[in-house]
């Protein structure tokens, strides 16, 4: 199993537009990005795309083109769906899983895109591309937003997707032993007024609580330095047996 972070960023990316905050000028002086947050995962040579960004086309134009297999949709906001329309006229359109209420939503705007749609439901696995897929409930209110646990039987990742730090117990206890574990990390710790996601600190307690062999962070706003510990970038490779 091959995993690339295609992006780590929020809704709004880095460099944001208009801003020269010390991380956006940096990144407009070196050309370093946080594209929107998505997961390209391959295993026995298939690909498959965790959520389908805005950034979509300029995501899969610097990671060689790959021809995408399957997608899945996490939740039905802006940042994790919207690119999907990107397949016109590319590929075939791939099939896609969501749990029915994220189906409803994100289909109904890709109306003029003809997909098989495969609904899953949360804590229940089903078998992709070689590998196990579990979506487990986070929470990130008000939307249905679903997790997800990749197991090839060899080697066990977690992506929590957008989520505050107050996970089900359930969830809490799928996520042990993991190889890997990417998780929500919107601002720095200081900033202790959002609700609907993780401080850096936060991250940090949560991923000390699951204890995984190795985590990072992703969906990181303009506002997190770039030097920070543990924080993915744009491009990073994990593979695992």
């Amino acid at each position: 199993m091959k995993i690339t972070l295609l992006g780590t960023g929020d809704a709004i990316g880095t460099p944001k537009i208009g801003c020269s905050c010390p991380q956006c000028s940096h990144a407009t002086t070196t050309g370093m990005a946080r594209l929107r947050t998505s997961l390209l995962v391959e295993n026995r040579g298939h690909c498959l795309l965790v959520d389908s960004s805005p950034d979509l086309r300029q995501q899969l134009l610097q990671y060689g083109s790959p021809h995408i297999d399957a997608v899945i949709w996490t939740h039905g906001h802006y940042d994790h769906f919207m690119g999907f329309g990107e397949f016109y006229r590319v590929q075939d359109i791939p099939p896609v899983y969501a749990s029915d209420q994220v189906m409803d939503y994100c289909s109904g705007i890709f109306g003029f895109l003809s997909f098989e749609k495969r609904i899953f439901r949360p804590y229940e696995p089903f078998s992709l591309f070689g590998m196990t897929l579990t979506p487990f409930l986070v929470t990130h209110p008000p939307v249905q937003t679903c997790g997800l646990l990749f197991d090839t039987g060899k080697s066990r990742v977690g992506f929590t997707s957008d989520t505050n730090r107050n996970l089900p117990e359930q969830t809490i206890d799928l996520l042990r032993d993991l190889d890997l574990l990417l998780l929500d990390a919107l601002v720095p710790s200081e900033i202790t007024t959002i609700h609907k996601h993780m401080n850096y600190s936060e991250a940090n307690a949560l991923a000390e609580r699951i204890r995984p062999g190795d985590f990072r962070c992703v969906h990181q706003s303009h506002l997190l330095p770039w030097d920070l510990p543990h924080c993915g970038r744009d491009g990073d490779i994990f593979e695992f047996p």
